[in-house]
Order: C-alpha cells, then sequence, then structure tokens
C-alpha cells in the first residue's frame, strides 16, 4: 500500500482503498471520502458512513489514517442492504431554519444537499456541472441515489433511499458526540495542568498522536419519560434538543432519535424518533383531507405493526378512544379494511393490485357523525378510477377496534377511558392536520 508506515496510510492512499473496498456495496461510495469536502481530516476525524475515523498527523506534517479503521467503517458500510424503491423525503421545507455551513460546522447532511441543489439549481443542474467533483456526504455518494419528484407539476421535492438517510443520520450523531468529547477534554486541559508523567510523549519515529477517541457511551433507551406532556410546551423548554439527541429512536431503537414526535390531533408527545422512522409514520397527503396509502404502510400494518401501534397509543387521546388520528385511521381502512375490495390485474407473475390506493374524508373526528372515508383507486392500468368503498368514522373505528385486538392484544388491553386516570376534566381542542409540510422538523 503505497504510502503506509507502521499501518497508517496518507489520505490520498485511503481515498484509493475506501472506493477498492465498497466498490460491490449497494451504497455508492465517492473517491474523495477523505480529502474532499466536508471531509475533516484535519480537525482530526474522518466520517465514513456511520463510523468516525480518527487522523494522525506525522512529524513532517503529513496527515494519515488508520488502515484498519477503513477496513473496519468498508466491512461495516458493505453490510447495509438498499431499497431504491423505499425513499424519505429531505427536502425541501417550508419554514425549515437555514444555516451556514462550512469547515467549521459539523455535517448538518440535509441543510449541505439543500444548499447544494439551490445553489446549481437542483439535481439535474448539479450533474452537468464539474463532472469530475465529487459529491460525497461521509464518504456517500449521494448524488447517484437523489431522487427528484414533482406534485401537481409545480413543487420539486428531492428524496433518499431510507437505508442512506439512516447511515447519515447515525454518521451526524457520531460526529456530534466526538465534537463533544474533543471539546470536553479541551476544557479539562485548560484549567489543569497535566501532570509531567501524564503528558504525551511522542512516538519513536516522531509522530504525535493528536485526535481524541470517539466516544463509547451508548444512547439512552426511551422510557416513557415524556409521557402526557404536551408538545406545545415541551417543545419551548430550552436544551430540548440536547435531551432528545441523548435517547435512541422509540421505534426502530437503533438510530439516534432527532425530533420528538406528536400527536396533531391531541397535541401530547409520543416520544423521541429518528428521522427516518417520524418520515415513515407521516401521512402521505395529496389535500389538508385527501392521502394516498404509500408502500411503507405495509409495514406500519403489516409487519411491523405492534411497534408501531404502541408508538401511537403513546398519547393518551388515541389511547383512550381506542383509535388513531384520522389522517392515519384512513389509511388503515384502506390498507386492512378494504383490502378485500382492491381489485387485481394479471401480471407476469402471478396477479397485481390495481392502481394506487388514495382515501379521502369530509368532515372531521370533531363531528363523527358526519365524517366520512372514501376510499378510491388512482392509475388504473386499464384507465379506470373506481370508488372501491365509503366507510363511516364510527364505522372505522369499531373496525378497527376489532383488528387492534386482533393483532396487538397487549395494546389493546392498555386502551380504553378506564385505562387512563391522569385524563384532563376537559378535552383540549383538535389540532388541526396539515399537508406536513411546515412540520417536517417535528
Amino acid at each position: 500500500m503505497p504510502g503506509r508506515t507502521d499501518g497508517l496510510i496518507t489520505l490520498v492512499a485511503a481515498d484509493a482503498l475506501w472506493v477498492d473496498l465498497t466498490a460491490g456495496s449497494a451504497v455508492p461510495t465517492a473517491s474523495g471520502a477523505f480529502t474532499c469536502s466536508p471531509a475533516r481530516a484535519r480537525v482530526g476525524y474522518v466520517l465514513l458512513g456511520g463510523h468516525v475515523v480518527a487522523t494522525v498527523r506525522a512529524s513532517g506534517g503529513q496527515w494519515s489514517v488508520p488502515e484498519a479503521e477503513v477496513r473496519r467503517a468498508a466491512a461495516e458500510l458493505n453490510a447495509v442492504g438498499m431499497d431504491r424503491q423505499d425513499l424519505v423525503r429531505i427536502g425541501p421545507f417550508r419554514g425549515a431554519p437555514g444555516q451556514e455551513c462550512n469547515e467549521e460546522t459539523p455535517l448538518r447532511w440535509r441543510r449541505r444537499i439543500t444548499r447544494e441543489l439551490q445553489e446549481l439549481g437542483g439535481p439535474g443542474r448539479t450533474a452537468g456541472r464539474e463532472v469530475g467533483r465529487p459529491y460525497h456526504l461521509a464518504g456517500i455518494d449521494w448524488r447517484q441515489i437523489l431522487v427528484e419528484q414533482a406534485r401537481d407539476g409545480t413543487q420539486r421535492t428531492w428524496w433518499l433511499p431510507r437505508a442512506v438517510v439512516r447511515l447519515l443520520d447515525a454518521a451526524e450523531h457520531a460526529e456530534a458526540q466526538w465534537v463533544q468529547a474533543a471539546r470536553t477534554r479541551r476544557a479539562r486541559a485548560a484549567f489543569a495542568e497535566p501532570l509531567p508523567h501524564r503528558r504525551q510523549a511522542p512516538d519513536a519515529d516522531g509522530r504525535r498522536r493528536t485526535s481524541p477517541e470517539g466516544p463509547t457511551a451508548s444512547l439512552r433507551p426511551y422510557n416513557t419519560e415524556l409521557e402526557g406532556q404536551l408538545y406545545s410546551v415541551l417543545s419551548r423548554k430550552p436544551g430540548i434538543s440536547r435531551r432528545v439527541a441523548g435517547w435512541a429512536c422509540a421505534v426502530c431503537r437503533t438510530a439516534p432519535a432527532a425530533v420528538l414526535d406528536h400527536c396533531h390531533e391531541h397535541g401530547y408527545v409520543r416520544a423521541p424518533v429518528c428521522q427516518s422512522c417520524n418520515t415513515q409514520e407521516r401521512p402521505d397527503h395529496l389535500y389538508s383531507n385527501d392521502i394516498r396509502v404509500a408502500n411503507r404502510y405495509t409495514r406500519l400494518f403489516d409487519t411491523d405493526s405492534d411497534a408501531w401501534l404502541r408508538h401511537w397509543h403513546r398519547c393518551p387521546g388515541c389511547r383512550a378512544r381506542t383509535t388513531l388520528p384520522l389522517p392515519h385511521l384512513a389509511a388503515w381502512t384502506a390498507h386492512i379494511a378494504c383490502r378485500s375490495l382492491r381489485p387485481t390485474h394479471r401480471a407476469p407473475r402471478g396477479r397485481k393490485p390495481c392502481g394506487v390506493l388514495r382515501v379521502s374524508w369530509t368532515g372531521s373526528q370533531n363531528a363523527p357523525r358526519s365524517c366520512l372515508l372514501t376510499v378510491a383507486v388512482d392509475f388504473c392500468p386499464s384507465g379506470e378510477h373506481r370508488v372501491l368503498a365509503q366507510v363511516p368514522y364510527r364505522e372505522a373505528i369499531e373496525r378497527f377496534r376489532v383488528w387492534l385486538a386482533e393483532t396487538a392484544p397487549a395494546v389493546a388491553a392498555a386502551a380504553g377511558p378506564d385505562r387512563l386516570d391522569d385524563l384532563p376534566a376537559q378535552s383540549r381542542p383538535v389540532i388541526a392536520d396539515t399537508s406536513g409540510e411546515g412540520l417536517a422538523l417535528f
């Protein structure tokens, strides 16, 4: 390996090694992971996927990295599976605060991508400018997998595969922990002169390791510490963002939490979740009272239904009524209660469900008698657009309660007004559910 000395390799050699080791990875990687922005080798570390690799500065001023760490980060990335159809929206969002990104700020990958695309005019113009320039975040070439979609031919949105979003979220969290640990060490050194025998002596060849080791503290699990609190009150408390970042996601339990998920109808906090899970559970609104039933509802109501039902019923209002917020209940009605009504068409391998499910409603949950859910099919291959069913709100609730008792009996047993003693004497006003764009950060 060119430039290798005592287990260390130069940044240029590390770039080549990273690309070579990850050539067969499902996640595309970039060649400038160590030498091109936003790599931070001269600050003391480099991000590779969700891994922090510390850098070393030799006596001649040349920066190097341990070869073993590069190989370990590559092995972790190669083990990640990616579904290019399972996408998460990453922007643009109205009302999202901006931040200047430079070499002194952490990764902030969402804001970096937003700024890059806004400056260059979008993915199309980005691809045609500076062909040789690498576009990477934590060694991942995001440009190759970025998807641009347009709604109604007007607003354009950007999406990345869910596996990549989780990788970049993990990288952002690992970087924040590393920087915090480094600041703590520097602060302690400023107040206390180290003893002579504790000073770091240079190695035999004159090198001195200047990078602090990455943090080893694990995320703490969420144990209903915020249950029953109102989001409107809790979100305004100082330091709440830092507190949320210390929890593991209450749903997947594998990624660091980033936001406080809350019930938009009752206003109660559910739990801290990662950006990926927060996006996954958000209804795909077309209008304020019209949603598409996306493929992710298969996980929410089928494969991972128990975990998601527990999460939604962390809201005392939903748990007392043994139901779901209206958009989620509408999606459940279309996906589960009306599953047998959805027509199918012949396909090369059997039969395929017709078109895309859409459900709309008139009225609201505040007036159950007048609230009606309409389940329809859009984009039928034969050109048909048909209404499958019209289900009254109260009937949808009863069907959901029966299904809940069969699917998640523990969740159903903990639900109902007789299970909650801490409900307010007067019901709080219901929060209107919007398109979700302004609520993207929460």
